[in-house]
């Protein structure tokens, strides 16, 4: 049986074909539709399946990742949501932190919330920070107030926010009952269903976000199942989540706010797989696509994981300027800048590229599609890193003087600079500004490039590695096989996954090893509840645990992963040592007689991992060298060498393992190119991946 990756980005929808049984791989890549993302996909899959002569009967499975849900938060085109919050706690969305992202800036300004202060209404009740009851729920209030939500603002989707619900659901869990019972047109999320965690700001933001866009999300998955369904497709639909696990369409619908990061999750965990299976303990995954770059980090084989996210921020680099959402994601940084990133000259004469792209439509003014704007695809056209008439593998060619022409009047003309100088700053400062961004991410959490390497991806991505890679002294490159869609390959390599995360804090001096053993079970219970109803044997699950801990008054804590191989019971003896010696790796001091508590318990189930071969390939294997491969000599760029040259290029799919090419040189495959630059070496190691190292 086959698999299917799909990923829909800004410009690009992406999809790759795998054949379990032999090892092969198929992909394709094609302009994403933005006003019905699904009309994409659903043509995407038929013309993949009629392209390789595989019926729609012979695909098992087709697994989904899709920036849809951040891309209806940052336009703000969910639906009209109601929130209830208990009385007294109406403003708790405007007030946030009460502080301030930068010190400095006068005109400081945040995003709006996604539920503004109108939708907002009160209910009679309170719950205790210990879970007990302080004031009963009013149900009548509740009614009242979801009735005059209805008829005065006509919502569709409502946020259920009080004030201690993790510690106690109950409340909660009436309300919805109640809403369901009598208002069952509406879609309700729980606070403590979403993310039953301490800190009502970032709780009820999240809660708020997956209201927003539940309604938009079911509606989609609804047009995408039927539209496969009519297209013969009886297998199942798995969404990718932003932890790099998938779920089920079910699971999806309940907690559209998990796929906030789906598609950049999927290229991540790709990126780990490649290190593991090269031995590369350390790497950088950089992802850049056609509006949008990503960078992930990959430490010991694994991407680097947190439990909050910021959506919709207001500027791009500062923290604290977003939507704090608490879900589990992948570390990763993104900033705006992709192939069809905008470049202008701003207000004090200087060269500005992104972060506004000229996306899918109308595109980059080389597509033809009624775009004016230069962008960065229309500038690596004029440096002669892309070929007019192999784009998409000749699928859709380039109009090489509409680039020209943009770029002479975007940045040429304003900055008196010659149409080749204009497209090369162009080039430069995006390079510049995605190593600047990956500088802070990693200096942020302590990771050294200059031991790392980095796997470059996306459709823009191998076009701008190296020159990235030379900035932050990363010594080398891997392209993997399919670069241009490798996000839609991670998403077949992905286990499905389920992780949840509750407050409870405890000293650990007030628990003993049968309660500690219990607080455990019930979230084990949960979490693998997801993946046995999606059809895993018990058998089959695989469960981490890990514990957010603090000494006693401290304001912040560091997270524990605790070892598999001991039983529970046995493991709360150890507990405070196993801590103390985390804190030391982290602040390289611990206190060991110091009480210790526990604020978050954490569990994450997944099943068995997709089967996922190595050293797969696009078609019959390559068994030809540089000479067999190459395709002819281009005019190309290169800001180091001074100008343009005549550089070689050569067909990836006909690069055999043991090949090598020296640099300068462009690697082209249908969906990405490759540039090796001047003084550089690359060579085809025995998984297909094109590994370029960095001139000294």
């Amino acid at each position: 049986m086959h698999r299917i990756g799909v990923d829909i980005g800004g410009t690009f929808t992406d999809f790759a074909l795998f054949d379990a049984a032999g090892g092969r791989m198929a992909i394709h890549k094609q302009l994403t539709t933005p006003r019905d993302p699904s009309a994409a996909v659903l043509e995407g899959v038929a013309r993949l399946l009629a392209d390789n002569g595989v019926a729609i009967g012979q695909v098992a499975d087709i697994v989904h990742g899709t920036t849809l849900v951040t891309n209806a938060v940052i336009e703000r085109r969910g639906a009209v949501t109601g929130m209830l919050v208990t009385a007294g706690f109406r403003d708790i969305l405007d007030m946030g932190y009460e502080s301030r992202y930068d010190l400095y800036d006068l005109r400081l300004k945040f995003p709006p919330p996604i539920v503004p202060r109108r939708l907002r209404a009160e209910v009679t009740e309170r719950i205790r920070a210990d879970g007990k009851v302080a004031t009963k729920l009013d149900r009548q209030s509740v009614r009242d107030a979801v009735a005059r939500l209805k008829a005065d603002e006509g919502i569709e989707a409502l946020a259920v926010c009080l004030l201690h619900s993790y510690a106690n659901p109950a409340h909660e869990q009436a309300i919805a009952k109640l809403v369901a019972k009598e208002f069952p047109d509406l879609y309700v999320s729980t606070s403590a269903d979403v993310f039953p965690n301490m800190r009502e700001f970032e709780r009820w933001t999240t809660t708020t976000v997956n209201a927003f866009t539940q309604p938009m999300f079911d509606r989609y998955l609804k047009r995408l199942e039927d539209g496969l369904t009519g297209q013969g497709f009886a297998g199942r639909v798995y969404i990718m989540t932003s932890s790099g696990g998938t779920v089920t369409t079910d699971t999806a619908r309940r907690y559209p706010v998990r796929a906030l990061e789906s598609g950049p999750a999927a290229g991540a965990l790709m990126s780990a797989h490649h290190g593991r299976n090269l031995a590369l303990d350390n790497v950088l995954a950089f992802d850049m696509g056609g509006t949008t770059a990503k960078g992930a980090l990959i430490r010991d084989g694994a991407p680097l994981k947190k439990y909050m996210m910021e959506v919709a921020r207001v500027h791009d680099f500062k923290r604290g300027s977003g939507l704090p959402v608490r879900i589990p994601v992948i570390d990763m940084i993104e900033i705006g800048a992709g192939g069809g990133s905008l470049a202008g000259v701003d207000d004090r004469g200087l060269l500005r590229v992104g972060p506004k792209s000229a996306s899918a439509d109308p595109g980059p003014a080389c597509y033809g599609r009624g775009g004016s704007g230069a962008t960065l695809t229309d500038a690596n056209l004029v440096l002669g890193y892309l070929d007019a008439g192999f784009f998409l593998g000749g699928a859709m060619r380039l109009d090489r003087k509409a680039a020209e022409q943009a770029i002479r009047a975007a940045v040429a003309k304003p900055l008196s600079l010659s149409l080749a100088r204009a497209a090369w700053g162009i080039h430069e400062v995006i390079n510049e500004d995605v190593a600047r961004a990956f500088r802070i991410h990693a200096s942020e959490r302590g990771f050294d490039y200059r031991g790392a390497s980095m796997v470059a991806f996306g459709g823009s991505g191998p076009v701008h590695a190296m020159a990235i890679a030379r900035k932050l002294k990363i010594p080398s490159v891997v392209f993997p096989v399919g670069a241009g869609v490798m996000s839609a390959l991670g998403l077949l390599a992905s286990p499905l996954s389920f992780e949840v995360a509750r407050s409870r804090r405890l000293h650990v001096s007030d628990l003993d090893p049968a309660a500690f053993a219990a607080q455990f079970g019930q979230l084990v219970a949960e979490a693998s509840g997801f993946l046995t109803r999606a059809g895993v044997a018990d058998a089959d699950i695989a469960v981490t645990l890990r514990l957010d801990m603090r000494y006693q008054g401290q304001g912040h804590d560091i997270e524990l992963t605790l070892p598999r191989a001991t039983g529970l019971e046995a493991l709360f003896a150890e507990l405070p040592k196993l801590f103390a010696a985390a804190y030391a790796e982290t602040y390289l001091v611990s206190f060991l007689d110091e009480p210790v508590e526990i604020i978050n318990w954490k569990v994450e189930a997944a099943g068995p991992a997709p089967d996922f071969t190595s050293g797969y390939s696009l078609g019959d294997p390559p068994s030809g060298d540089a000479k067999a491969a190459f395709k002819g000599t281009r005019r190309v760029y290169f800001g180091e060498a001074g100008g343009y040259a005549d550089v070689p290029v050569y067909d990836r799919y006909k690069l055999a393992p043991g090949t090598r090419i020296a640099g300068p040189a462009i690697v082209e495959e249908r969906e990405s190119t490759c540039v090796i630059g001047p003084g550089d070496q690359a060579e085809v190691d025995r998984h297909y991946n094109l590994v370029a190292r960095l001139a000294r």
